[in-house]
């Protein structure tokens, strides 16, 4: 896989819900706080939308996608002048997969979903997103047309096996937002998903990705990269915000705790599998890397903690809808 299909599929990328928001007429909702990633796609019409932190309110418009990965409390309005309802007041009426109407609908219709992160290293995703990441070139709003339409027809015309065919196309827009955002290219950002718009660094880390187990040298990834040594090691450090080597030691912990805490695999098994010779060495780098011993991590156990640093360098890794 590539290296964004290896974060979320790490993560466990699951689906709270998925489906429909139409309004109509005057019209302004607020959403609280949310785990995971929501996303919403504008299928017709407009709005207004503002969210927690973040000073100015966006329009968004016909064909336009927006993920919301901070979790932040948000709101969508015709006039964002008008007093907010709680969106919490809606839910009792929404079912999931189906469309959430307010004021008889007609003039703002919208899909999307919410995506929880179940793996126990979402910051490594979420931390180096925006509170806001808007699609909105027209390019982009034609890659994500087919997948709007479908959704729609899915959820304005029930039929068997409707509510997973609406969750399946829900996780293809949340990956063609990403893929979307990262096409933008790097703006300045750090961490490993702003590296993979460089094609150079793009190109060392999907080495590391395809054959995490390898030794790789600074040299070798570098020769990836069609840099030299010492320039390599300087961007990529600037770009992703690790060394080359931390980052491959920061992925290897992160399979191997995933394996630990999904599978029968021995520690020695797990430490061959990634690399090391010795169970030893391999447990000497797990700890650091992930706050804990393996054996304690394979019996539940969980990192300590997540340093900034690690958030931003390390591998890992919704569209609104009724929630």
């Amino acid at each position: 896989m590539d290296p964004l299909s290896d974060v979320l599929s790490l993560l466990k990328l699951r689906s709270y819900v998925s489906g429909g928001f139409d309004v109509g007429g005057q019209w302004s909702v607020q959403f609280p706080e949310h785990d995971g990633i929501k996303c919403y796609a504008v299928v017709s019409g407009q709005c207004w939308l503002s969210v927690e932190g973040v000073p100015d309110a966006l329009r968004v418009k016909t064909g336009d996608c927006f993920l919301l990965p901070s979790g932040r409390p948000f709101r969508l309005a015709s006039d964002m002048a008008l007093t907010p309802i709680d969106a919490c007041t809606l839910y009792p009426t929404v079912r999931a997969g189906s469309i959430m109407s307010y004021n008889g609908g007609g003039d703002c219709f919208m899909v999307g979903g919410h995506f929880a992160l179940t793996g126990p290293h979402a910051g490594i995703l979420l931390g180096v997103l925006p509170p806001i990441a808007h699609i909105r070139k027209e390019s982009d709003k034609a890659a994500l047309r087919w997948s709007l339409e479908r959704m729609r027809q899915e959820l304005r015309e029930p039929r068997p096996g409707g509510f997973l065919i609406a969750q399946h196309l829900a996780h293809m827009m949340l990956v063609q937002a990403l893929r979307l955002h990262l096409a933008e290219g790097p703006k300045g950002g750090v961490g490993w998903l702003f590296a993979l718009a460089d094609k150079q660094m793009a190109a060392a880390i999907n080495a590391m990705h395809g054959e995490p187990a390898y030794r790789w040298t600074l040299q070798e990834l570098a020769e990836r990269a069609g840099m030299s040594r010492s320039t390599f090691a300087l961007k990529f450090k600037e770009t992703v915000g690790a060394s080359p080597m931390d980052y491959l030691t920061r992925w290897r912990m992160l399979l191997a705790g995933d394996r630990l805490a999904n599978s029968s695999d021995p520690i020695s098994t797990i430490a061959l599998s990634l690399g090391y010779e010795s169970e030893s060495a391999f447990s000497t780098a797990f700890k650091r890397v992930m706050g804990c011993s393996p054996r304690q991590y394979g019996r539940g156990g969980t990192p300590e903690s997540t340093s900034q640093s690690e958030v931003e360098a390390a591998p890992a890794v919704s569209i609104p809808a009724s929630h």
